[in-house]
């Protein structure tokens, strides 16, 4: 039976973004694969949720599956099924705690994807909204940004990989870390022995914050900066339309060589909170 509180985007191959408000908060999704010539035929390997919770608690989150074609569409799939899931039985059951729901979500969905065959992994990125406070869980480099209206930069995840931890540690810049050739390994997963997950301090929300999480086709693209002007205001559908765009045009005809080009399945959703 369809569950109305639950949007669930696996495989989507969506021709614009699409708005709805949940838990008194508006929010903004969009995911589409990418293909060329070579592989016209392969599968949108990341994925996403909305989960509506209470009045005012609402779980989202985005996944990138690993392991090439169809492995990584079908890990990135059954995280997110598993964690909604774990989710949606614990508060059915009246549970009150949300983070142990999500904590207990990860787990399950862990245990779930390494018993898939072929090995695949995904990463998973999940924000926690209740109300006016965030809290943020990830696994892998799909990251999760908040920014003010003014362009304040409140939070964005360490990506969890050799390049992610350098930048983290200052040995090298954001700038330097788009163009290394080690970008693209990640160290932790869903779907590895040794999984470990990334849990953030609350986080208090201004009234016009944006909170958006991406998988990586948006921010091997786009630099935190460019992400954060055009996000940051104006009407969150056309801000993220905007924001889709300019990235898809950045993957397959930069301007110039200096900026980063690296085709990718995409995957964004945005939230702020709705307009009384």
């Amino acid at each position: 039976m369809a569950d109305d509180r639950l949007i669930l985007g696996v495989e989507r191959d969506m021709e614009a973004c699409e708005a709805v408000t949940r838990s008194k908060h508006e929010v903004v999704y969009y995911s589409h694969g990418w293909r060329d010539a070579s592989c016209a035929d392969r599968s949108n390997e990341d994925g996403f949720f909305i989960l509506e919770v209470g009045p005012q608690q609402l779980v989202v989150a985005v996944a990138d599956g690993l392991g090439g074609h169809d492995n990584g569409a079908l890990a990135s799939q059954t995280a997110l099924q598993v964690l909604a899931d774990t989710i949606q039985q614990s508060t059915d059951r009246g549970d009150a705690d949300l983070r142990d729901a999500i904590l207990s979500g990860f787990d399950a969905a862990n245990r779930a994807v390494l018993d898939l065959r072929g090995n695949p992994a995904t990463t998973l990125a999940v924000a926690e909204i209740d109300g006016r406070t965030l809290r943020s869980y990830h696994a892998g480099d799909s990251t999760i940004l908040v920014t003010s209206q003014r362009s304040k930069l409140k939070l964005k995840t360490v990506d969890h990989s050799p390049v992610g931890y350098s930048v983290e540690a200052g040995l090298i810049d954001e700038v330097e870390a788009m163009y290394h050739e080690e970008r693209h390994i990640v160290s932790n997963m869903v779907g590895y022995d040794g999984m470990h997950i990334d849990v953030g301090p609350p986080l208090k929300l201004a009234a016009r914050d944006t909170v958006l999480l991406a998988t990586d086709g948006l921010f091997d693209n786009l630099h935190a900066d460019e992400i954060v002007a055009l996000i940051r205001k104006g009407k969150l559908t056309k801000s993220t339309t905007e924001l889709i765009d300019y990235c898809r045009k950045r993957m397959v005809d930069p301007t110039d060589d200096a900026e980063p080009s690296k085709p990718d399945d995409l995957t964004v959703i945005a939230v702020r909170q709705a307009r009384t």
